[in-house]
């Protein structure tokens, strides 16, 4: 089943461009294009599609209030592909509920596999977004008391891994893996997996 698309940019060339790349491929579905939050939003509502390419800055309501709102009508992840790498706009997009992050200087196939990590539970984040979310740490974080196999959950949380893929890895059951995050999320003060791939960027988790 293809993953549908709806992509959002204030940018009509590149939006254009965007959309004939990824019409390209067989596994992805452009069903609609937008150049505002409030056009997305309404795209959304009628298409329900399976992933959102958004813009952060755009005339009007802008990138992270849409995602916030897109994110609220349940179903559709945001991955954001946006021109801005700064810890703030990265911190600000990923607490409205975009799952990854995306510069536009990626390479066009970087983008695709994007919107496929996303769709397989996976949170993509361009490297240079990641070190400006490792250098936004705290200097001193409040210790929080993790188990040894929580630890190693959330590190496989943080590389990207699906539920499925820490299971493997660890030798344990999906059930196990849900349990452990339940648990982690309680004792990090999070309510999503994203939310806590960024807290073990921030605290250099098992490095």
């Amino acid at each position: 089943m293809s993953i549908r698309v709806v992509l959002v940019d204030d940018h009509a060339v590149l939006r254009g461009a965007l959309e004939r790349y990824l019409a390209g491929e067989e596994d992805i579905d452009v069903v609609g294009t937008a150049s505002d939050g409030a056009s997305a939003l309404e795209i959304v509502r009628q298409t329900r599609p399976d992933v959102v390419l958004m813009d952060l800055q755009m005339p009007g309501m802008d990138g992270v209030t849409a995602t916030r709102l897109i994110v609220e009508l349940g179903g559709t992840d945001v991955l954001v592909l946006t021109s801005f790498s700064d810890s703030e706009r990265i911190l600000a997009a990923l607490d409205a509920g975009a799952v990854g992050y995306l510069l536009k200087d990626a390479e066009p196939e970087d983008v695709v596999e994007g919107v496929r990590a996303v769709r397989r539970g996976e949170s993509p984040i361009h490297p240079r977004a990641a070190r400006q979310l490792l250098g936004a740490r705290p200097t001193s974080p409040a210790p929080v008391d993790l188990t040894p196999r929580e630890i190693e959950v959330l590190i496989l949380v943080r590389d990207g891994l699906a539920n499925k893929q820490i299971a493997r890895r660890l030798g344990i059951s999906d059930r196990t893996v849900k349990s452990h995050l339940t648990s982690i999320f309680n004792r990090i003060g999070v309510s999503d997996r994203t939310q806590a791939a960024v807290w073990a960027e921030r605290r250099d988790l098992g490095s």
